[in-house]
């Protein structure tokens, strides 16, 4: 059993920690739901039915998680001020001057995705972040892949508007400073 659970954390742990941290936008944070993550993995393991894969059973363990987090917080999603931690989830070889533009977007994006509603961030995190196709988000968020295709598309239209909004408040504010 040590020797699985072992196993299962090398597989799985960066896979969760990127998860959890885009979702919580803190690396200290994220860290620790991942430890919660494995220590229900540990403890439920033998209940493990094999009726899905391996990943989508921890990554709903890890929705869960993240969720029971969430819901401590008192709902504040979105209104919660963290700094968002790029460095260093990614080796790049990127000129400084290309790493700080995308880091910049990258920071304009994750705004953009904590105003939008849970459902629509598990979505978009565990679809494009994670790479994990319809059906295993379906499993992992324990819907219809219909639900999933749906949530998705009002997800990214949304985060779209948000974006849009933006850039467009970005606009105005350059507009604006160069008619004072």
């Amino acid at each position: 059993m040590e020797e699985m659970f072992e196993e299962l954390y090398r597989k799985y742990y960066d896979e969760l920690f990127r998860f959890l941290f885009y979702m919580v936008h803190s690396r200290e944070l994220a860290e620790d739901l991942v430890q919660e993550v494995f220590i229900r993995v540990f403890k439920a393991y033998s209940k493990f039915e094999k009726r899905s894969s391996e990943k989508t059973w921890i990554y709903t363990i890890a929705r869960n998680v993240a969720i029971d987090w969430f819901r401590k917080q008192k709902g504040l999603l979105g209104t919660l001020v963290h700094k968002v931690e790029l460095e260093s989830l990614q080796i790049s070889h990127e000129l400084p001057e290309e790493m700080a533009i995308e880091r910049d977007e990258m920071r304009k994006i994750y705004a953009c995705l904590k105003q939008c509603k849970l459902d629509h961030q598990l979505v978009i995190i565990l679809r494009f972040h994670q790479d994990l196709s319809i059906l295993e988000t379906a499993k992992v968020l324990g819907w219809t892949e219909g639900k999933v295709k749906t949530t998705q598309h009002r997800a990214m239209k949304k985060l779209k508007s948000f974006i849009q909004e933006a850039e467009q408040g970005g606009t105005m504010e350059y507009q604006i400073k160069r008619i004072g």
